[in-house]
């Protein structure tokens, strides 16, 4: 009988940590419904030297990326994210990056090495992504054009994959998702 007992109580402990793990898993908390609907919080920024804020991206579909030079999984996502700006530039939407980098330096050496072509700004205080609710990197936001969360992913992303641009092609509408699909896969 103490034998039952025991192989039921590991059986309960094994089942707990089962569920955990699958609600863990970055997979799982993709497009985590919690955002989704909720209005993104303004914020300033300074890009290209320009001072502005989010809230003067209204009308357009922003892919709010937050980042670093010296985050492996951020690079490894960056020419998909160039490839992602190229794919959606032309249907009024965006990939507005917010780096955490603290180097200035370094911070412009990422950006002439990996090509950045969307705009981004320097945010080394890690403000608003703490206000986000981002406390590890990359973490991507999508905001509708008028300003509320559609979709939050967590972790690197392919973000040119056919499933990601078929994604963007639902938000986004169908138009130039053909000749712009074409210059992405070349």
């Amino acid at each position: 009988m103490a034998l039952l007992r025991r192989m039921a109580a590991w059986g309960v402990v094994a089942f707990i940590a089962l569920v955990f793990v699958i609600f863990a898993r970055p997979m799982y908390r993709q497009g985590e419904p919690t955002v989704a609907g909720k209005t993104a919080e303004d914020f300033p920024t300074k890009i290209a030297g320009k001072p502005g804020h989010l809230r003067d991206l209204r009308g357009k579909v922003v892919v709010l990326n937050f980042w670093a030079s010296w985050c492996p999984p951020c690079i490894q996502e960056t020419p998909a994210l160039n490839h992602l700006q190229e794919y959606i530039a032309s249907r009024d939407a965006l990939v507005l990056g917010v780096s955490q980098d603290e180097d200035p330096d370094m911070y412009e050496k990422f950006l002439k090495d990996q090509g950045i072509n969307f705009p981004t700004f320097r945010e080394p205080s890690r403000k608003v992504a703490l206000e986000y609710g981002t406390p590890v990197i990359p973490d991507t936001y999508i905001i509708d054009r008028q300003g509320r969360f559609l979709r939050k992913f967590y972790g690197a992303q392919q973000w040119d994959s056919p499933e990601m641009l078929a994604y963007f092609d639902s938000i986004l509408g169908k138009s130039g998702a053909s000749s712009a699909q074409s210059s992405v896969r070349n």
